[in-house]
């Protein structure tokens, strides 16, 4: 029996994967106060969230899912969406709260759309898009030069800012080569891959930045099962079964929802600060992915009718 898609059941999932993602960086920043490397936090997240696919897999009965194109994509995808962003992404949490990280993040899409125009000869990049692209990085150039970090003690905000924008031109890198060969491959199959394969680099990073894996407190090891379970495994899932439902305009609500719950969660749960560079940087950036959403989701009420 297939489940019934309502649209009160669409804003519970859009709710619940906001929530995932959104308290993800919080979980981080947890494990980070007990003292697990931010390597080692990247690697075991991963490895967790990859355990939860290919348990999936098992559950499906779908063992053929992986041939050549599933590990020839995967393979590229565990460089550009596991181990490098991740890599940065756990680094930037080390040095700037949950809500500066995932503010900086919030551009993925747009950044996506940059790269496509590029890379793509049938994706052309609308004037929309541009605004709101200028908007957000004028939002990471205000987050950068303030200089808050919106933690009490310590922080490096350039470099979290730095290595945050670089996470998000990987990202959304890996979503324009993801695109070319779609179609060819199953999305389930080469998620698999590429987690494994970059929870396997991110491992060899770990032991020699970070050392032994072992001795961490229960609450640092639950850090990293809800990071890799609640916080990667569990709204990819959801994200994927709900672009089959709606359209992507109404699922980039998400966008505007993560930071907020970060924010949110952040201040309440780790006294995360909400400092004035963070206010108008992050404004700046929710400003430039609503302008770009806006546009385009009136483009579209306009060829429908």
């Amino acid at each position: 029996m297939s489940l019934r898609i309502t649209n009160r059941r669409i804003w519970v999932i859009l709710a619940i994967i906001s929530l995932c993602w959104g308290t993800s960086p919080i979980a981080a920043r947890i494990g980070i106060r007990e003292e697990i490397g931010p390597s080692t936090l990247a690697a075991g997240a991963s490895l967790v969230a990859a355990g939860g696919v290919w348990l999936m897999i098992a559950l499906l009965r779908r063992g053929n899912l992986v041939g050549p194109i599933e590990m020839r994509v995967g393979l590229v995808l565990s460089v550009l969406s596991v181990f490098l962003p991740q890599q940065a992404r756990y680094i930037a949490l080390a040095n700037a709260s949950a809500g500066f990280v995932t503010l900086v993040t919030a551009l993925i899409p747009l950044a996506t759309a940059l790269i496509a125009h590029i890379a793509l000869s049938d994706e052309r990049l609308s004037w929309s898009t541009t605004v709101g692209l200028l908007l957000g990085l004028l939002g990471i150039a205000a987050l950068i030069l303030i200089g808050d970090a919106g933690i009490i003690e310590g922080g490096d905000p350039i470099l979290a800012g730095l290595l945050s924008l670089a996470g998000v031109v990987l990202v959304s890198s890996a979503s324009v080569y993801a695109k070319r060969y779609a179609g060819q491959y199953s999305v389930l199959g080469v998620t698999g891959v590429q987690l494994v394969l970059g929870s396997a680099a991110q491992w060899v990073v770990a032991l020699i930045v970070d050392g032994s894996p072992f001795g961490h407190s229960t609450t640092g090891l639950l850090t990293i099962v809800y990071a890799g379970l609640i916080g990667t495994f569990v709204p990819l899932s959801l994200y994927y079964f709900l672009l089959r439902h709606v359209s992507v305009v109404f699922s980039s609500i998400i966008a505007y929802l993560i930071p907020l719950v970060a924010v949110f969660f952040g201040v309440l749960i780790l006294d995360e600060q909400l400092q004035p560079g963070i206010l108008i940087g992050g404004a700046l950036v929710l400003s430039g992915v609503v302008v770009t959403d806006l546009v385009r989701l009136r483009s579209s009420r306009l060829e429908r009718s």
